[in-house]
């Protein structure tokens, strides 16, 4: 705990005065410990009052009889929670409701914002009890009201502290000030304020106005500057669920040894595993493995990250948690042979149309009240589990066999990051071919020219910019021997080459599929193409599904949980360590963090542990993560995050200054980049309005302490394992800093829902994307008696390869519930944020900002009614609306959320 301190204004003879009783830091809309001299106690106010009014009353300003002070009342907004404020029961229900009626419900003080001029002291605070309005409850809210009389030489409100005198924690939304010489006073909390019986340390919140360090008033300053020590902790100790600490750690919690030692796992983070930070819990360690956290209590993570527990936003949490702790498990109990495949594709088809009836979820609850949309009601009251029909597929039944949708789909479906140009040829690998064993790939200019049909050459082809590869080769083929050990699954390298046709569409050319030297055996390799013949054409579907495989794979490790989720943590550690909540850039940036740690924690506990949902049912099995830990440290680099570089890093762009959006497109009809680059300037030039307004001099940049020291941490901290990379950009002019916030704010709005809110719509009929291949092509070293059942009964070796029905059915239901919008969900430039509407300037350029996002939706629209763009109109293709900025509860394959809600 950090202890009282005398602090001294620069030039100062005089000592700050502290107040006794801490305030404690918040939510990062508030708090920090402060401690005050102990003859200022409420009782001695001279001005001190308090008068109930149950009425919508709005203060202005009055002089009292004396001429030495103005009334100025406060409206405190506090949410009404499931489990807190207004639901306890018992004796302490009791003593609060008493607490109410007497008015003595928080503790409020005012600070100045001011030194006091004489003896350079801060001023004392100024104390009024808060009281209940009546009996109101508005749309979950509950309303308390303060009246202070305030010294005329009191000077400017730079914050409030906060004491909550029930005995249980409660949401404070909001604070607002009336009566003010200046106007209204706006205070945004939007934090959990703990009972001083559980902690007798005050909050305090503070004002809605931004100020850059260097501007901070002088009554304030000290308090900045606390609040972010405290922030930061002291990385000793278990962190508790009430805390308010960000520190980093490793990803040491993925497995769990002391369970069974097979479920042991590296620790991520690090020069053998690199891995961006995580917040650090400071569980125990393992008993078997010191290096290993253990997996015991709660998933820590900051109090005010973690899901809301309104009552109207209590749909997202409760069915999140349903899903991993009550869904998951049951169909492991329903289906207990965890690898039994379906029979037929037809068999696949009654997970939509019969369903698997499910155990009773409790005496009190049943599945439909859990999750309505995926469980329907039977004769005799059982529940049964169907899936809803995805789009696609209501479309198209058979649009997951189609080699032209298995195309469009690279460019408009669930993974539009992997597309490549191809720049070189002949392909050739980077990897040791003392290891793995020739380099070269199999597909050759005279295989591809006669796919193509003979209408232009290899070289071509390549100049003209026609050629484009999903590439996977180089990046799982080091894993291949160590996935074969697995039980039930199987892996290669693979490539898959598209070839451009003048109507814009792609056509894939063919599929190689490399097996390296291993186990004695020489390096395997086999190209497959588009067929006509029975054996060639069946040939082409297996190989289709172990490259969709190893699609589904990346698309779920890198593109969605690496690009998004994971690395954004430590932006998000970051930016509350460093940047106080009144600065400017902490205000821009937070509502893009809303609820990503609480979503990442879960994922650390169910989703990409050892065993979990990932491992169980994606190819790479125990490996997943060792693979996404390649992926980062050979792929990830974060100036191309920002999608024009990304665009131009793949080749699908070339930079040209005149051109909309000062790109060329090399596929013009690329869906995800079109929406995309158009999402992406509407966001950057929004940050650029934001950033000018308060760095009108990019000099203020480069001595903005507590922002160059976010820049910092983030480099060398969270993603510390990448610190001396070259790639890294500079924070030296507002240039620099508005492409930093601009790729930030785009990976976790548009680059998260273009991966995430598709996931069902595309997966969701897993033929069309399965997680996993479960055995080998049949061409690879096959048995006689391999090779007769293949040709006998091809079906059976496609269904063979598809996931299991335990997996296929998990991750559907995993799928469903991840690509709706919850009821709580804010959308990118629908609502303004109290600090920016209280800034004219600000909330000018967000309604240029919100303007043009609704232009967007338009523009979409037209898009997808066109009948020349060939990759998002036609015969039962599915329009492209992942970058809509707008959606409703519930709705798939729309919407842009501010942030990694889910």
């Amino acid at each position: 705990m950090l202890k009282p301190q005398v602090s001294r204004q620069p030039n100062s003879t005089g000592t700050h005065l502290l107040f006794q009783k801490p305030f404690i830091q918040g939510s990062r809309h508030a708090s920090l410990f402060l401690t005050s001299a102990s003859n200022f106690k409420i009782e001695s106010k001279k001005h001190f009052r308090v008068s109930f009014k149950p009425t919508k009353i709005k203060a202005v300003a009055s002089l009292t009889e004396e001429s030495t002070a103005i009334k100025v009342k406060a409206v405190v907004t506090v949410k009404q929670t499931i489990g807190g404020l207004m639901t306890s029961v018992g004796i302490e229900r009791g003593l609060d409701d008493i607490k109410d009626l007497l008015g003595k419900t928080l503790l409020l003080e005012l600070v100045s914002a001011e030194l006091d001029p004489k003896t350079e002291l801060e001023k004392p605070t100024i104390p009024a009890f808060a009281h209940r309005i009546g009996g109101q409850v508005v749309e979950g809210d509950v309303r308390y009201e303060a009246e202070f009389e305030v010294p005329l030489n009191f000077g400017e409100i730079g914050a409030i502290s906060v004491e909550n005198e029930h005995h249980k924690e409660m949401f404070l939304q909001d604070i607002v000030l009336d009566g003010l010489p200046h106007g209204t006073v706006n205070i945004t909390c939007g934090s959990w304020v703990h009972s001083k019986y559980d902690n007798d340390r005050k909050r305090i919140f503070f004002t809605n106005k931004s100020y850059l360090p260097s501007e901070t008033p002088s009554g304030i300053r000290r308090l900045r500057e606390e609040e972010l020590v405290l922030l930061r902790g002291n990385g000793q100790g278990q962190r508790k669920t009430g805390d308010r600490i960000y520190e980093y750690d490793v990803y040491n919690d993925i497995g769990n040894p002391d369970k069974k030692p097979e479920l042991a796992r590296p620790v991520f983070g690090g020069k053998e595993h690199p891995y961006p930070r995580r917040c650090r819990t400071g569980r125990p360690r393992c008993e078997t493995d010191p290096s290993s956290e253990k997996r015991v209590g709660a998933f820590y993570v900051p109090r005010d990250e973690a899901f809301s527990e309104m009552k109207q936003l209590t749909f997202s949490a409760k069915t999140v948690y349903s899903l991993f702790h009550a869904l998951v498990p049951s169909i492991g109990n329903v289906i207990v042979d965890a690898n039994v495949g379906f029979p037929y594709i037809t068999a696949i088809d009654s997970l939509f149309s019969e369903g698997i009836e499910m155990p009773p979820l409790s005496k009190e609850t049943v599945w439909k009240e859990v999750m309505p949309r995926l469980f329907k009601v039977i004769a005799g009251g059982a529940d049964v589990l169907r899936f809803e029909i995805p789009k696609p597929m209501e479309r198209d039944k058979f649009f997951w066999f189609k080699d032209e949708e298995f195309a469009r789909q690279t460019l408009a479906g669930l993974n539009p990051y992997s597309i490549k140009l191809v720049k070189e040829w002949p392909l050739k690998s980077e990897l040791d071919p003392e290891i793995y064993g020739p380099p070269e790939s199999a597909i050759t200019s005279e295989l591809l020219e006669a796919e193509i049909g003979g209408i232009t050459r290899v070289e071509k082809a390549i100049r003209e910019r026609k050629l484009f590869i999903l590439d996977y080769h180089d990046l799982l083929l080091p894993f291949v021997s160590k996935v074969r050990e697995l039980e039930g699954t199987t892996l290669y390298g693979s490539r898959t080459l598209f070839f451009l046709t003048p109507e814009g569409t792609l056509r894939p050319l063919a599929i190689e599929l490399t097996r390296p030297q291993m186990d004695g055996k020489p390096q395997w390799k086999q190209v497959f193409t588009p067929n006509y013949h029975s054996t060639g054409c069946w040939l082409w579907r297996l190989a289709k599904a172990h490259v969709l495989a190893h699609d589904s794979g990346f698309h779920q490790l890198v593109s969605h949980w690496l690009r998004t989720h994971c690395v954004t943590e430590p932006y998000i550690i970051a930016t509350n360590r460093q940047l106080s909540v009144m600065h400017p850039i902490f205000r821009l940036l937070h509502p893009h963090f809303r609820y990503t740690m609480e979503i990442n924690a879960l994922a650390r506990e169910s989703l990409i542990n050892a065993d979990g949902i990932i491992e169980t049912s994606f190819s790479p099995g125990k490996y997943c993560m060792e693979i996404c830990s390649a992926a980062y440290d050979k792929l990830w680099r974060f100036d191309r995050e920002a999608l024009p570089n990304d665009l131009i890093s793949r080749g699908m762009a070339i930079e040209d200054l005149t051109a909309p959006h000062g790109l060329n497109l090399t596929i013009e009809d690329y869906p995800f980049a079109n929406d995309g680059l158009y999402l992406w300037d509407a966001i950057e030039q929004w940050v650029s309005d934001y950033v000018n307004h308060y760095y009108p001099e990019s000099g203020l940049v480069a001595s903005d302490a507590e922002l160059q020291a976010w820049w910092t941490e983030i480099r060398t901290v969270g993603h510390g394992d990448k610190k001396d990379e070259p790639w890294w950009p500079e924070l030296k002019t507002r240039h620099n800093l508005i492409n930093i916030i601009t790729t930030i704010i785009w990976v976790t709005s548009g680059h998260h829902a273009a991966v995430n809110f598709g996931q069902y719509p595309y997966a969701g009929y897993f033929p069309n994307r399965p997680t996993i291949a479960r055995a080998k092509m049949p061409t690879e070293d096959p048995t006689d008696e391999e090779w007769k059942s293949f040709l006998e009964k091809p079906e059976a070796a496609l269904l063979a390869t598809f996931p299991s029905k335990l997996q296929a059915t998990r991750v559907m239901a995993v799928l469903n519930v991840l690509s709706n919008h919850s009821p709580d969900e804010e959308y990118i430039g629908e609502e303004i944020e109290q600090a920016w509407a209280d800034d004219p300037i600000i909330k000018a350029a967000f309604e240029k900002f919100s303007g043009r996002l609704k232009m967007l939706e338009g523009i979409i629209d037209e898009r997808n009614a066109n009948p020349k763009l060939l990759n998002r109109h036609g015969a039962g293709i599915v329009p492209y609306e992942l970058l809509k900025p707008f959606s409703k509860p519930g709705v798939t394959g729309k919407g842009v959320p501010n942030s990694i809600s889910i």
